[in-house]
């Protein structure tokens, strides 16, 4: 039994220690020329603006399903209250439900993607084309994804937080009453610049996640179709696992600054 514990803590260590190495290449590697401008905005048309009608879909029904419990229950407990449901959907959106959920749909829609394409890559041999041509695959295929994910899934997180902000305010005028003047003064009075920026923060370092699991896991795919599906699915898999625990240790720290 404590041999098996210990094979597993070895592979745990040994795998968050090759996730390390390959960060720390890609990031060596922003700084080194040629720089690939239009492999980066390929990457960022297609990682961020594609992504927009996903996540704004998601978010706003989400901040009508909050406003919709929150409210209520508000009203329940003190009739009057859900007057301060703006700031209330406003907090929790942007500080949590914005970016945990922004990152998770991009783990699944653009790390699956960037595991497939890199797998698919890696099995057909196409790497190994990149070498011989003197062409750096960490540099020709993991930077400008990473790149791309570390601005766009913040752009991303305000979009959709705003848009969140505003399927609130859609129930608060149909549902509880609420005129959008009171709504959206409640939202301006109460909420602080800290909640907007812890929000960024943290999409910040789930793109950092996103980009360097997925990548990863391309790259070390082996078996033919059947590696990349497997590949893709671990990369979604962990990537989502990651941003979830991650979370917490972020809020946390950021509550200490705050």
């Amino acid at each position: 039994m404590i041999l098996s514990f210990l094979k597993k803590s070895n592979h745990f260590f040994e795998g968050f220690g090759n996730y390390a190495i390959f960060f720390k290449e890609t990031v060596r590697w922003i700084f080194k020329p040629p720089f690939d401008l239009k492999n980066l905005m390929q990457n960022l048309l297609e990682i961020g603006y594609k992504s927009i009608p996903v996540t704004s879909i998601t978010i706003f029904f989400t901040g009508m399903v909050m406003a919709l419990q929150i409210g209520n229950a508000m009203e329940a407990q003190m009739p009057g209250s859900s007057i301060y449901i703006g700031s209330a959907v406003t907090i929790a959106m942007f500080r949590e439900l914005a970016p945990v959920l922004t990152a998770l749909l991009l783990a699944g829609r653009v790390g699956s993607a960037i595991a497939a394409q890199i797998g698919t890559m890696k099995v057909t041999e196409q790497i190994d084309a990149l070498i011989t041509l003197s062409a750096n695959p960490i540099q020709y295929l993991s930077v400008p994804r990473f790149i791309s994910c570390v601005i766009m899934t913040p752009s991303l997180t305000v979009i959709s937080g705003f848009i969140g902000v505003l399927g609130g305010g859609v129930i608060g005028y149909f549902g509880l009453g609420i005129s959008p003047e009171q709504y959206f003064s409640n939202v301006v009075k109460y909420t602080t610049a800290m909640d907007f920026l812890s929000g960024i923060i943290k999409s910040v370092f789930f793109g950092i996640e996103i980009s360097i699991i997925s990548t990863y896991e391309g790259f070390k795919t082996t078996g033919g179709a059947e590696g990349v599906g497997q590949s893709t699915i671990t990369a979604v898999v962990k990537s989502s696992m990651v941003i979830l625990i991650s979370d917490y240790f972020l809020t946390y720290l950021l509550q200490l600054v705050g």
